[in-house]
């Protein structure tokens, strides 16, 4: 049974942040540089992650100038701390513009969560209490991006691990409440829905609904570790180093059966595999938006 339910008019118009083609795409990697410049396999589109680029020359954008050339691209941000309680860092705001500004990707994305406090920058992405005060905050700060960068971003949900018992709206209610207020569009991680609903024992049905799903104009997929709490419930880990698993694939053909064919990345940022294993998850993907795009041609009246 779906766990997704279409919204009115989300099976006749492609999700309005929707710039990115319709495909699969991968995470761009410097082990596979030369794979992809040679190689030119077939891919709907690559993204980066913005921070790994934010230089002025060098080896990465070299070869992110070649690929640029021949693939749609997708600019991921895992640096602006969105959530934290500080102002944005207004040198990386400018670094990610200028990068933004030299490539023209066709989409922009970060994630609802926070890494720096006062001096301290942490290597981790972490949750933040959904209030009023966080709202407040969180809008302010993806309206400063937003016109900084002139053009709309994608805002991602997280995987997380803990809540906050300060929490007056759950996480979806908090989403919405965003994007309805700033204008942004939604990155829909369906490896950090399954994560956050298992390790939270929430609804993911439920929790999924509650988004605001017309927003959609990217999908992620990843894998996770597995381990147990102390009260040996599962515990959900994203790691991003092992293959897409089944319950997300699953999770997947719900969620193109509901909203229609949407840009899609196979992310894997740890345990990198040889290009080729990368292909055949891209190539798993693709299949399921060309069977989503043939359902929907056969009830087209």
């Amino acid at each position: 049974m779906s766990v997704i339910h279409s919204r009115a008019g989300l099976a006749s118009a492609p999700a309005r942040h929707a710039v990115l083609p319709a495909r699969a795409g991968i995470g761009l990697k410097s082990q596979h540089y030369r794979d992809i410049v040679e190689g030119q396999p077939d891919v709907g589109f690559f993204e980066i992650h913005a921070e790994n680029y934010m230089v002025d020359g060098g080896p990465y954008h070299h070869y992110l100038g070649l690929i640029r050339e021949n693939y749609p691209l997708s600019i991921h941000g895992v640096g602006l701390s969105i959530g934290a309680e500080q102002a944005l860092d207004e040198a990386h705001l400018d670094r990610l513009a200028a990068l933004i500004e030299r490539y023209q990707p066709e989409s922009f994305s970060e994630h609802l969560a926070w890494s720096s406090h006062g001096e301290w920058f942490l290597n981790d992405l972490l949750p933040l209490p959904y209030d009023q005060t966080s709202l407040v905050r969180v809008c302010e700060h993806i309206d400063q991006v937003q016109t900084r960068l002139k053009r709309p971003m994608l805002l991602e949900n997280p995987a997380t691990y803990v809540e906050f018992a300060s929490s007056t709206l759950n996480e979806a209610q908090f989403i919405h409440e965003v994007v309805r207020r700033t204008g942004c569009g939604l990155l829909l991680d369906l490896n950090n829905a399954y994560i956050s609903c298992t390790n939270h024992n929430r609804d993911l049905g439920a929790y999924l609904a509650a988004l605001p799903l017309d927003a959609v104009g990217e999908v992620h997929l990843a894998g996770f570790a597995e381990d147990r709490d102390s009260a040996g419930d599962r515990l959900l880990i994203d790691t991003h180093g092992t293959p897409v698993d089944n319950a997300v694939w699953a999770l997947y053909r719900d969620t193109l059966d509901a909203l229609g064919p949407l840009p899609t990345l196979l992310e894997r940022d740890n345990d990198i595999p040889p290009f080729g294993a990368l292909l055949a998850e891209a190539a798993q993907a693709e299949r399921l938006i060309h069977q989503c795009c043939r359902m929907r041609m056969e009830v087209t009246p």
